[in-house]
């Protein structure tokens, strides 16, 4: 209890956010019918999700993240970042070592989301 379970990604363009992530990731969205918004639910092979139409206006281009950003673990770094950026993604913060951790890296969805992800790697320096 009181660990991440469930995160919501807003977006501009539903289709494209959702092309996104499955095509990076593997992700699974399902429309969900009786709510009062369009509403995606998201299935990974760790916690559920959910993908909305975005209610505001982000904010404007290096100003930060107005967010709780998530870090997906990926066995291979360099390859996951390369089907990112070949996919519309954007390097928001290059790969970087978390010393005896991980190798941890930035990216900007198509819908310009931050989100990480990260490859653990004790040797990392």
């Amino acid at each position: 209890m009181n660990a991440p379970c469930y995160f919501e990604i807003q977006a501009d363009d539903l289709n494209r956010a959702s092309n996104f992530y499955a095509d990076v990731f593997g992700w699974k969205f399902m429309r969900v019918e009786g709510i009062p918004i369009e509403y995606w639910r998201i299935e990974t092979n760790g916690p559920r999700g959910g993908l909305l139409k975005r209610p505001a206006k982000t904010p404007p281009p290096e100003h930060g993240t107005n967010a709780f950003v998530c870090s997906m673990e990926v066995s291979d770094f360099d390859q996951v970042a390369g089907k990112i950026t070949t996919r519309g993604g954007k390097v928001a913060l290059p790969k970087f070592a978390v010393p005896g951790v991980c190798w941890q890296g930035y990216f900007l969805d198509p819908e310009g989301n931050t989100f990480g992800i990260f490859q653990p790697d004790p040797k990392a320096k």
